[in-house]
């Protein structure tokens, strides 16, 4: 059995199977195709090259295939796929990191935040996280750490402070 696998390998190969012969057989054929498939003429080139290059080392045994030329095509098809598949990766990547530029904090906005600053420390701590965390009197007091009677009374606090503040902001800029 080894003699014949030896014999087999060691035989020159058929008509047409020289890896020259069927570089220049099935080389623009196989361009045409991976151009009509990338639409780009210049990848088309570059990923044949690269199949007969995968080919070359192991012509001994793709020679013996029923047909060599698919052996190559489907490394050409498969390089392909690959480039395309990191293009999309890399294009949504990119998308990702754009930069987007969002429109700047309407009036409103500006004045709650101005009139939060204005509140003490821990007001603002309670204000934020009862009305924008949406936490509870018990959660609020067991994160800060203060009792539950505390907290309301500084969640009491703050929503006077802030409504007098922002009562006055409105009537600045409408009186």
């Amino acid at each position: 059995m080894n003699t014949l696998r030896t014999e087999a390998r060691d035989a020159s190969p058929p008509v047409g199977q020289d890896i020259d012969e069927f570089y220049a057989i099935h080389v623009h054929g196989l361009t045409l195709q991976l151009y009509a498939y990338t639409g780009d003429l210049a990848a088309a080139q570059d990923l044949v090259q690269e199949a007969f290059c995968r080919a070359l080392p192991r012509w001994h045994r793709i020679r013996t295939y029923d047909d060599p030329a698919a052996w190559v095509r489907r490394v050409a098809w498969n390089l392909a796929t690959s480039r395309w598949r990191r293009a999309r990766a890399a294009t949504d990547f990119l998308r990702r990191q754009r930069e987007e530029h969002v429109a700047g904090p309407g009036p409103d906005r500006v004045a709650l935040a101005a009139a939060l600053a204005k509140l003490p420390p821990n007001q603002r701590k309670a204000v934020v996280l009862h009305h924008l965390a949406d936490l509870t009197v018990t959660e609020i007091a067991s994160q800060l750490g203060a009792a539950e009677g505390t907290v309301r009374v500084w969640l009491h606090r703050g929503r006077a402070a802030l409504a007098a503040e922002l009562t006055d902001a409105r009537e600045d800029n409408h009186g």
